[in-house]
């Protein structure tokens, strides 16, 4: 036999022979679980780059002297928020224990690859819950009690929630599909109380009505809102915690109009009450858009996904100015309007608008009294708990600045550098 014939038999053989093994000893149910292991961790680094996002948002809608904090403050609430969480946070949330508390007893020692994936799809989303409380609190706060403040959240008051919800607690009967009460309104409401505590910036109220201090880089504050859209299609369709569910499909749809229609109903409704259409407002819409759609981004049909994302867009414009305004409370980003009220907002809606146990569906009252007992609830206990936690960093370690340090900047005071070191940076309230 010609020996070229022999070598390409024997090579075809050595070729063959792997993938005849690897057909014998795979089986769907392992293709299954690589394929949703594969997906999860797909959508947590989608998740991940949303902290890039809100460091753009945070940092572009505030001034420029304390640019480098706020950067600062997000890479260190997702570092402390990733150990809190590893060695706390996670096994109070999904540990066993009883309806309204887990046993903090995991530390990913010996889990399977599934339970990795799972962890890290988690730890983003508690690094997202502490990253909102950051814009709420800009340009006044001492770098060392953000830092305790985040270790806190990430560790004990968000797994809580999480737990209750999401962990077989109280409240497992609510629909929260992807956060916008466990996450988002956990968020808000802490970054209430953390705003409430601090007080306002410098210069924000004269004679009891409040100037504007614009932020230094809109551009800047649209990527971030870009970024953060493209993330959420992690945020949510990857709360499926399964590349087989092709209900992703319907999920990113609706994630996609509500953003788009929060986005020009906030354009519209500040053009009509202002005379033109605000550039902050119409970004925040965009964002009130996803947060309000997070919770039944599953559930909805897309034109209630646009009715839903739209209401929401509308809310953050009044809300917005009815805490500046009414309440007095300094919030630089909107954080609180965004999350916390169109969270609570978004929860509230599935009982409205789901296809299966939706008021306007034909369906009653009772899952629309679920959404709301959960969204009170998570708000006592997010508020008074951040509340009591803010007033006892403020005693022990002093939650704000001095004054000159806030008119200097907390680039130079709480980090000896500056965000643009060839500009030179006005130490004043604007």
């Amino acid at each position: 036999m010609d020996k070229k014939v022999v070598a390409i038999a024997v090579i075809a053989i050595i070729g063959i022979v792997p993938i005849v093994f690897a057909q014998e000893t795979a089986s769907p149910e392992s293709n299954a679980i690589a394929l949703d292991t594969v997906w999860m961790l797909l959508a947590a680094f989608l998740v991940f780059f949303m902290q890039a996002g809100f460091a753009m948002v945070e940092a572009g809608f505030t001034r420029a002297k304390s640019a480098g904090n706020i950067i600062m403050k997000n890479l260190v609430d997702f570092s402390v928020g990733t150990l809190a969480y590893w060695a706390i946070g996670f096994g109070i949330m999904f540990g066993a224990g009883t309806a309204y508390f887990g046993a903090s007893d995991f530390f990913l020692s010996g889990a399977d690859p599934w339970q990795y994936a799972f962890w890290m799809f988690q730890v983003v989303f508690a690094a997202t819950a502490a990253t909102i409380v950051s814009g709420a609190v800009a340009e006044r706060t001492k770098f060392s009690a953000y830092i305790a403040f985040s270790f806190v959240i990430t560790a004990f008051i968000y797994p809580v929630v999480g737990h209750w919800i999401w962990g077989g607690g109280w409240l497992s009967n609510m629909v929260d599909f992807a956060g916008s009460t466990v996450v988002h309104s956990v968020g808000g409401w802490s970054a209430l109380a953390g705003a409430i505590i601090v007080g306002p910036r410098l210069g924000k109220y004269l004679k009891g009505k409040p100037k504007a201090i614009k932020g230094h880089n809109l551009p800047m504050a649209a990527l971030g809102v870009f970024i953060l859209w493209f993330g959420w299609f992690g945020f949510n369709a990857g709360s499926t915690t399964s590349g087989t569910d092709l209900s992703i499909a319907v999920i990113a749809v609706t994630t996609n109009l509500a953003a788009a229609a929060g986005a020009m109903s906030a354009l519209f409704v500040s053009w009509i009450k202002y005379g033109k259409s605000d550039i902050g407002m119409s970004l925040n819409g965009a964002l009130a858009g996803l947060v309000s759609i997070t919770a039944g981004c599953a559930s909805v049909s897309p034109g209630s996904a646009i009715l839903v994302g739209a209401i929401g867009g509308a809310i953050v414009v009044f809300s917005v100015e009815m805490f500046e305004k009414a309440f007095k409370i300094d919030d630089p980003v909107g954080a609180i309007s965004v999350h916390g009220v169109c969270g609570s907002w978004g929860t509230l809606a599935v009982g409205l608008f789901a296809i299966d146990g939706g008021l306007f569906n034909g369906s009653g009252i009772d899952l629309l009294m679920t959404q709301a007992l959960g969204v009170i609830s998570v708000f006592a206990w997010t508020f008074l708990v951040s509340l009591i936690l803010f007033k006892a960093i403020d005693i022990v370690i002093g939650l704000r600045v001095s004054k000159e340090e806030e008119l200097r900047g907390l680039d130079i005071c709480e980090h000896r550098a500056e965000a643009y070191a060839d500009f030179p940076i006005s130490a004043s309230n604007n």
